[in-house]
């Protein structure tokens, strides 16, 4: 008992000192949740498209970590591209000590080169509103070690326990019948807000590291019965890899989806590259110090999803089953998605506009 309740002090603690510089949140299903990933997948539906997704990573550690959004995107002759609304929300420790949740909108300008080629600009504005859960944090002098936690803190609830801020994203997408990549920025201007729920002095910006994310991906058919329509027992596979960077941290998701209309398999493996500083070697000849830098290499998960789509509606479900040293600790996590392809205002035709997964 007094071993768990250390490893959440410990968890809780360091969640609550830290600025507001972490990670953003994980999500497995890449491209069931398009705008997360890259704000110039809006419009690429072409017609409405309404996306719905829940992660509950660790479950079997203490602290949890649950994530979840909403998105709606639809391309607009008019405006000459597409437009995308997210809402995401995140808890994070016990009891949700850090409850995070933002409202975002984008617009994705299309510019088509040529008759197989297009391109997507996007820029994203986001609010967020970030809270700390006092009453839930538990600090070293509650402690007593025979029976828990029991006493009162002496510690000091800071004055703002809720942090209003403003964010910006952009992003880039270019795509053919078979082939798509494109690159992400987000945190891209000091953010205008609290840097913390405890003030160091420093300034009303957070100076967030931007989140770069590069992604290359193909879609192939090796069997279908119509050009035009997709009919049950088509066959296509989607090879992709996705590069992820914030602060010292690397993430590489290399993966493919296998679709058997109307179902779809897809096995992902992840893992990351920790930059932690330089080591000092020796000096040259010179007297010149001699360094090389530091880093370690961290086989994250294996993600296994599975999905059914028909005709205007797809759910997925996939685990991540942890391959990292916290294999027998975290349960790993789950995955949920949810999206619906609405019919095309004005009886307009649906015509897809990129081909590429859906999970």
């Amino acid at each position: 008992m007094n071993k768990r309740i250390a490893i959440i002090v410990t968890i809780v603690l360091a969640i609550a000192g830290l600025r507001v510089q972490a990670q953003d949140a994980l999500f497995s299903q890449y491209y069931a949740n398009p705008l997360y990933l890259n704000p110039a997948f809006a419009g690429t539906n072409v017609c409405p498209r309404l996306a719905f997704h829940f992660r509950d990573q660790w479950p079997s550690a203490p602290g949890t970590f649950m994530s979840f959004s909403a998105s709606y995107d639809e391309h607009f002759d008019k405006l000459s591209g597409g437009v995308g609304v997210l809402l995401f929300g995140d808890r994070a420790g016990e009891g949700g000590i850090i409850n995070t949740y933002t409202a975002s909108v984008m617009y994705s300008f299309k510019l088509k080169v040529s008759k197989n080629f297009n391109m997507r600009f996007a820029l994203q504005a986001t609010y967020e509103n970030r809270g700390l859960n006092w009453e839930n944090l538990v600090f070293g002098d509650m402690i007593d070690p025979k029976y828990g936690v029991i006493y009162q803190t002496a510690e000091i609830q800071p004055d703002q326990l809720t942090i209003h801020s403003f964010d910006m994203a952009a992003g880039f997408l270019g795509y053919t019948p078979h082939f798509y990549f494109g690159v992400a920025a987000h945190h891209i201007v000091p953010i205008l807000g609290a840097r913390g729920f405890i003030s160091n002095g420093l300034g009303p910006y957070d100076y967030r590291p931007v989140k770069w994310t590069a992604h290359v991906g193909g879609y192939f058919d090796l069997k279908r019965k119509s050009k035009k329509e997709t009919s049950f027992g088509d066959i296509s596979i989607s090879p992709n890899i996705i590069y992820q960077h914030q602060q010292n941290f690397n993430y590489f998701s290399e993966g493919f989806y296998l679709n058997f209309y109307p179902f779809t398999v897809g096995l992902w493996l992840r893992h990351g590259l920790t930059y932690k500083g330089e080591q000092f070697m020796g000096l040259d000849s010179n007297g010149v110090a001699i360094t090389q830098p530091i880093s370690y290499h961290n086989m994250d998960a294996l993600i296994f999803m599975f999905g059914v789509e028909y005709d205007w509606f797809k759910v997925a479900y996939s685990y991540d089953a942890t391959i990292s040293k916290l294999t027998n600790s975290t349960g790993g996590a789950h995955e949920v998605s949810l999206q619906f392809l609405l019919p095309c205002p004005n009886k307009r035709k649906a015509l897809k506009d990129l081909k590429c997964p859906s999970f």
